[in-house]
């Protein structure tokens, strides 16, 4: 779909920093995002990014073995004449029980294409419809110092934050061990600032971006 041309404007969204050091709330940081004047037309790009996603995410499962594909049949069973029964090359034809398969279902492969540019429109305008969900953390390092699962939730438990609805935690680079910590907690879904996607951002009630990834998202998606 061709929208007319619009003028991008950016939007500036300013956050409060939490820290676990300080168990404090720091100095706000800026964060600008460029959209598009589209209006509720925008919703239709943020749709049509996730469908592309998930239809992108399907994976063929019917597969049937042609008389080629399936095992045995490499001998003829009975000679060709002088038996009285039909004549017969393999016992894995389409006729035969335990035989190949004519014309079955294979598997397929399921692809639907976005433009670069307006996967990174939805995306970032995604983002800006849900800034009331978005925390910021300045340390996130602090909240599993040692390697537990139960001191993670209590750290984000002194801001009042709770894991009991769907959460993405968003940092500028791959932790292991934050994956480690947060693979006992279903809610949680931990993502890079570089691979984030439609689906897990629509999905999540409570965004956790590391102040990191802030200039990171800028920086990959705003281009």
């Amino acid at each position: 779909m061709n929208f007319p041309e619009q003028q991008t404007s950016s939007v500036l969204l300013t956050f409060p920093v939490n820290s676990f050091k300080t168990k404090e709330i720091g100095e706000p940081v800026e964060f600008s995002l460029k959209t598009k004047n589209l209006g509720t037309k925008i919703n239709y790009v943020i749709h049509r990014a996730y469908i592309t996603q998930r239809y992108n995410q399907r994976h063929g499962s019917a597969n049937t073995l042609t008389r080629a594909e399936v095992r045995g049949g490499g001998r003829k069973p009975w000679r060709q004449k002088g038996t009285g029964r039909a004549r017969a090359g393999s016992n894995r034809s389409p006729l035969w029980r335990g035989g190949g398969v004519s014309f079955g279902p294979k598997s397929k492969v399921y692809l639907n294409k976005i433009n670069r540019k307006e996967w990174r429109l939805a995306l970032r305008s995604l983002l800006v419809q849900k800034h009331k969900d978005i925390t910021i953390l300045e340390d996130i390092g602090s909240a599993y110092q040692d390697n537990k699962t139960n001191t993670f939730i209590q750290n984000f438990a002194k801001f009042g934050i709770k894991f009991n609805q769907k959460t993405l935690i968003i940092i500028d680079s791959e932790i292991k061990a934050l994956q480690k910590i947060t693979k006992n907690i279903k809610t949680i879904k931990v993502l890079p600032a570089n691979r984030l996607n439609i689906k897990e951002v629509i999905y999540s009630k409570q965004l956790f971006i590391t102040k990191d990834s802030l200039k990171l998202i800028q920086e990959t998606y705003n281009g």
